[in-house]
């Protein structure tokens, strides 16, 4: 019974994770597309990267760190490098690594932050 279980929890997470990784990778292409760079002043902080950077962006980063877990660090420090987004860099690659975060949309939360908490 309780193999059956974890198995079927197991489909589910694997879902999940396939799915996030699709959308990651389309919204990816199109960000690669439409975006390509990111105009941010070069001394801006976190927060001020935040306010320049599109939504689709942190949602991106989101669900690539969804859908590869801990692989997702290297991938994200360099779509921010081409981007333009070097503050966030740091902070998407530590959130990456740290187990049992990736459920959390960390970076789409402190966008909401920067826009509406300031």
């Amino acid at each position: 019974m309780n193999s059956d279980i974890l198995q079927t929890v197991g489909i589910y997470v694997l879902g999940i994770m396939a799915c996030s990784l699709m959308l990651g990778l389309l919204l990816l292409g199109y960000i690669l597309v439409a975006v390509r760079r990111i105009n941010v002043p070069p001394d801006a902080d976190f927060t001020e990267t935040l306010l320049h950077t599109p939504l689709l962006v942190v949602v991106m980063i989101d669900l690539l760190d969804l859908g590869l877990d801990i692989l997702s660090a290297p991938f994200t420090w360099i779509i921010l490098d081409r981007l333009g987004l070097k503050a966030l860099r740091g902070v998407a690659s530590a959130e990456a690594l740290l187990p049992f975060t990736q459920v959390i949309p960390t970076m789409t939360l402190c966008w909401l932050g920067a826009r509406f908490l300031r």
